[in-house]
């Protein structure tokens, strides 16, 4: 039987208020969501002045990000580059950039997903909520 970390709300509040400091330094209005490894919600932030769509688009890109394992960008690079079938792929909404996962030992133990500014933006705050565990994304 294998073990793996696993994310803890203590983690997830570190996560948040890193990742709301990121966004308020830049003055940029955004919704924070995070899940767990599943894509299921444990925190959603809405700061003032986000267009309302935000509060659905953020735990799209955490969930995509969450269950693939990698940065719901890299989605949005494939369809981008041609292959337009992967629209239909199963439980993907979010594939856009912004939504990165959090990787512990080697293991996917949930994402963040941002959206309300730019796309690389997004990510930038989803990151820096990320390394305040210490973790790189």
């Amino acid at each position: 039987m294998q073990t793996k970390p696993v994310l803890t709300l203590d983690d997830v509040k570190i996560i948040a208020a890193a990742a709301e400091v990121e966004a308020r330094a830049n003055n940029w209005a955004v919704v924070i969501a995070i899940v767990d490894d599943g894509g299921h919600l444990m925190w959603l932030q809405r700061l003032d002045g986000v267009a309302p769509i935000s509060a659905q688009i953020a735990p799209a890109k955490a969930t995509t990000a969450a269950l693939g394992k990698r940065e719901s960008k890299v989605y949005e690079d494939i369809i981008n580059n041609g292959r337009y079938s992967f629209l239909s792929a199963p439980y993907i909404q979010g594939m856009l950039e912004g939504g990165v996962p959090i990787i512990v030992d080697g293991h996917c133990v949930g994402a963040v997903g941002v959206s309300g500014v730019k796309s690389a933006e997004d990510a930038q705050i989803a990151k820096a909520g990320i390394a305040a565990l210490g973790l790189t994304a």
